[in-house]
């Protein structure tokens, strides 16, 4: 069986293609700048050659691609978009409107041929194809994992950040609910609720739909990048063998904390790598694990919020949660009072994602899990 994960981050996508026949080391991988990065790239250098900017395609992740529209419209440049692409700016299209954004129903309908057309997506399945049979490798693959970061189509009026963390808040609560479906009863389900099947995706989970939309016809699952990365950091055996665990995943825009006691997720934290120093982040996780952090001084110093789970005051003074850190800028953490082990994930730091993804199929493909629990258990 082989399964392609896609993790995409703001700076990097990180590609694993699983393979269940081979020892999870021995699996191909790929870390290449991300789709936002690339498009960026290259409004950058429209921008310098005061050329026109087309964009069609769907909604994809902002951040680098948005901040460079930004730039081009400031040098009274245009840019041209359809509906659907210019969401990648803003789900309120009259706010792109005044951006100064152009919208139309169709890239042809702008006549200038030195214009730089952009038809933007966060999967580029092609794109990975004619790399790996570059290097003489079968571009083919049974299921398809990714994960990206969804802000969710917020109502006008609505933060992103308060949108996003009320979804977060509602998949945990609910994932702390029931009793876990069979088979999962020691997996830690309130992160496994950020994976979804196809057909399970809410319908303001945009982004997600987006990539959906650009992978017809082959079973595939869809999680959040924060969570995935944290679930791929239970692959190291160091961090496995805790039942306290406090995962850390520092992104390059966004920085992810979850506690989690006995396999159930008891307290969340995100917020904004570039809001956070190690003594900032060092505290906000001790205040985390002690029950006395608030959502809203989260929110009110930039990031998207604090879950803790009902009960979870109790705490304060029994628990003391291993603490494990991957991510880009894992290294906001070197010099952190709280000891903190860097995971690296059957040898990859850069893969937590990759392998939180695989970890997801076999939970929301159960077809397919004994056969991806023995091949990731080769390693362990």
């Amino acid at each position: 069986m082989r399964i392609l994960t896609v993790d995409i981050g703001t700076g990097t996508q990180d590609i694993l293609l699983f393979d269940s026949s081979v020892q999870p080391e021995n699996c191909y991988k790929l870390v290449l700048p991300s789709p936002t990065q690339i498009y960026a790239r290259q409004i950058r250098q429209a921008t310098t050659q005061r050329r026109v900017v087309v964009l069609s395609g769907v909604l994809m992740g902002g951040g680098p691609v948005s901040w460079t529209l930004g730039d081009h419209l400031q040098a009274d440049l245009p840019v041209y978009a359809t509906p659907d692409a210019a969401r990648t700016l803003d789900d309120d299209l009259a706010r792109v409107q005044v951006m100064g954004v152009h919208l139309i129903a169709d890239p042809r309908e702008v006549s200038d041929d030195a214009a730089l057309c952009l038809e933007l997506r966060d999967l580029h399945l092609a794109a990975i194809a004619t790399a790996l049979a570059a290097f003489g490798l079968d571009p083919q693959w049974d299921g398809l994992a990714v994960a990206v970061l969804d802000h969710g189509a917020a109502p006008p009026g609505i933060s992103d950040r308060l949108f996003r963390f009320e979804h977060i808040r509602k998949v945990v609560n609910l994932a702390n609910g029931p009793e876990p479906s069979p088979g999962l009863e020691h997996w830690p389900v309130g992160l496994l609720a950020f994976a979804y099947r196809r057909e399970e995706l809410p319908d303001y989970l945009t982004r997600l739909r987006s990539v959906a939309a650009c992978a017809p016809g082959v079973p595939l699952v869809l999680m959040d990048t924060g969570a995935a990365a944290a679930l791929g950091t239970l692959e190291d055996p160091a961090v496995r063998r805790h039942n306290d665990l406090l995962l850390v995943n520092c992104g390059n825009m966004h920085t992810l904390a979850v506690h989690l006691i006995d396999s159930r997720l008891v307290g969340l934290l995100e917020h904004h790598t570039g809001f956070l120093t190690t003594e900032t982040l060092d505290d906000l996780l001790e205040r985390l694990v002690a029950g006395t952090l608030t959502n809203e001084e989260v929110f009110n110093a930039g990031g998207h919020g604090a879950y803790l789970a009902a009960g979870t005051t109790s705490l304060a003074g029994i628990t003391r949660p291993y603490l494990a850190v991957t991510g880009p800028r894992r290294g906001l953490l070197r010099g952190s009072r709280l000891s903190p082990y860097f995971a690296v994930p059957h040898g990859d730091m850069m893969l937590a994602g990759c392998y939180g993804l695989v970890r997801a199929c076999a939970a929301k493909l159960p077809a397919w899990r004994e056969e991806i629990e023995q091949a990731l258990a080769v390693s362990l």
